[in-house]
């Protein structure tokens, strides 16, 4: 338990200082991007004298180290910032764009777990055999088709040829969950490449572990062949699917950008592009922190679940 409790201490540690580093990154992204708010608040012909006024209205006249102190003061006490061209406080942004990106993550992760370890497991029971050619084909085969071309092609047969479901959500929204008809397509591209390299990852750990020498001792003795796949194999293959797992939630909260975008879906990945193209930085950097945080936070709670299963490992994400 002491070693436990130190390894915690450890991971705490660097994952504050992982915090804080995101910060600065983040900072020093968004102050290289070109133009700033000013100029898109200014219009199309601007005038010198009204970007200045601007500047200085918003406070973008001040110097960068000033900036950074008082955003990570902020920060400190929860505060994420105002928008320069509303005016609205950047929780609000987040607050609109969550319920339908965490919507969307929560539904992809609910189907996710069981489609991928069942693919994994089935194709592990049947090795070298059909099933596994075929699972491992068409999981090689879906892994290597980018989300944005198998929404297209998803589109393309199942809304524009066939008619079955709708090819985007708009008219609908933030209450997606009264028009689950538009959640089908979206769902659809978040799942088809992790599960995919996660069916992958739980065959070829329960390949190693059913042929490791406690397992082939245990069926010598007589254990049943159920018993030492899923009490004794699988939880040997969940360690480095659990990191695998943490890595595919993060994308699904911070990289669904390209599926929102296609599907017109009003998620964060939809309030980011909004702020990058308006140079909204208070939204650019507040969205971008909280992405970082739930990185490094979600990549704890692997390295605590591999450690759990698997504690001679020593993995660390």
């Amino acid at each position: 338990m002491s070693g436990l409790r130190s390894w915690c201490v450890r991971r705490l540690l660097t994952g504050a200082v992982q915090t804080a580093a995101v910060v600065l990154l983040v900072f020093a992204l968004t102050e290289a991007l070109p133009g700033d708010a000013a100029v898109a608040l200014a219009g199309d012909q601007p005038d010198p004298e009204r970007i200045a006024a601007l500047r200085a209205a918003l406070h973008l006249d001040r110097s960068a180290h000033e900036r950074l102190a008082e955003w990570a003061a902020g920060l400190l006490h929860g505060d994420l910032g105002t928008s320069l061209t509303s005016g609205r406080p950047v929780s609000g942004y987040l607050a609109d764009g969550f319920g339908p990106t965490l919507l969307l993550a929560g539904l992809t992760l609910a189907l996710l777990v069981p489609a991928g370890v069942g693919l994994g497991v089935l194709a592990a029971r049947h090795e070298g055999r059909f099933a596994d050619r075929l699972i491992s084909s068409v999981a090689l085969g879906v892994y290597a088709v980018p989300e944005f071309a198998c929404g297209v092609l998803l589109v393309t047969v199942f809304a524009l040829r066939l008619g079955w479901l709708p090819p985007t959500a708009v008219g609908y929204g933030t209450d997606l969950l009264a028009h689950p008809a538009a959640l089908v397509l979206p769902v659809l591209v978040l799942l088809s490449r992790p599960v995919c390299s996660l069916a992958r990852l739980v065959r070829a750990g329960m390949i190693d572990a059913l042929a490791a020498p406690y397992a082939v001792h245990a069926r010598r003795y007589g254990v049943p062949g159920a018993r030492v796949r899923y009490a004794h194999a699988l939880p040997h293959a969940i360690a480095p699917a659990a990191q695998q797992l943490a890595r595919t939630v993060d994308w699904l909260l911070c990289g669904v950008i390209v599926v929102e975008a296609l599907f017109v879906i009003p998620g964060l990945g939809t309030v980011l592009m909004n702020a990058v193209a308006e140079r909204d930085l208070p939204v650019v950097q507040g969205l971008a922190v909280v992405f970082g945080v739930a990185t490094v936070l979600l990549n704890l709670g692997a390295d605590l679940v591999a450690r759990r299963f698997a504690p001679r490992a020593g993995v660390a994400a």
